[in-house]
């Protein structure tokens, strides 16, 4: 519905439709959450407490981490990262200097210097609605990100074992994007996210042809229509042919133009 696909080596956009457009961006919020914890200094392999909710969300944010049990920060970067664990990314914001508004301002900051200029956070999480940007936006964003080894390796993580202390347990994560563990894929960078007013969205770097290519699908019709797009993107780039998109989801496409009055920039 919204996507930006471009060429992160020469920071040219390829494609582009309906990429001005500020959403909802979801889960895809945590790309800006990880630069803003390592922007911010704080040992990584500290072990600090996890905190409960702050104030009551507007979507659901269960978690099966123990509120008042520990982890590294690293930990709970990696699982926020690969399996978009919500109550990490909110303990991480939590303990950030000055807190939890102090993060949230220092991810607008960050977006005002990446030149995100139809973006606002309000929340590290993706779980408010009022986390919005365009696909344009966001793919500034992804170039950014991209910079960071960490975010490329904890994000392309297909599992993890996650442990805690105080008492000790530990849970199993796993990718909530599957191309990460596919062998016909490169996958560089990977963050997904879903809410229903948001639909399914995925942000994502991977190699092809020797390229690091950035791509931003928001909004998309099914569970796995991202990955399709994902793979129409990149059939496109070595073929020039996209394939066929199923008809649902043009369906779906064209009911969502309607309701914004038509509005399309592609």
């Amino acid at each position: 519905m919204h996507a930006a696909i471009g060429d992160l080596s020469t920071g040219k956009l390829l494609h582009k439709k309906n990429a001005k457009l500020t959403v909802p961006i979801a889960s895809v919020t945590k790309l800006m959450t990880a630069m803003v914890v390592i922007d911010g200094g704080q040992p990584l392999n500290e072990s600090i407490p996890i905190l409960g909710w702050q104030k009551k969300t507007e979507k659901n944010a269960y978690s099966r981490i123990r509120v008042d049990s520990k982890s590294r920060r690293d930990q709970l970067l990696k699982i926020a990262l690969m399996s978009s664990e919500n109550l990490a990314s909110h303990t991480l914001a939590r303990h950030y200097p000055g807190g939890f508004d102090a993060f949230v301002a220092a991810m607008n900051d960050k977006a005002r210097v990446l030149g995100m200029k139809n973006s606002r956070f309000d929340d590290p999480t993706g779980l408010s609605l009022g986390n919005v940007a365009s696909a344009e936006d966001l793919w500034k964003m992804l170039a950014a990100a991209h910079e960071y080894d960490l975010i490329r390796a904890y994000s392309t993580t297909y599992q993890h074992q996650a442990s805690f202390s105080g008492p000790r347990y530990s849970l199993a994560y796993g990718n909530t994007n599957p191309l990460t563990a596919s062998s016909r894929w490169d996958v560089q960078l990977s963050k997904t996210g879903y809410l229903k007013e948001a639909g399914r969205c995925l942000v994502m770097v991977a190699d092809v042809e020797g390229k690091p290519i950035g791509m931003v699908f928001l909004n998309s019709f099914g569970t796995r229509t991202p990955l399709g797009d994902a793979g129409r993107a990149r059939r496109w780039l070595t073929t020039g042919e996209s394939g066929r998109v199923a008809g649902a989801a043009r369906d779906y496409e064209r009911a969502v133009i309607r309701s914004l009055n038509g509005y399309a920039d592609d």
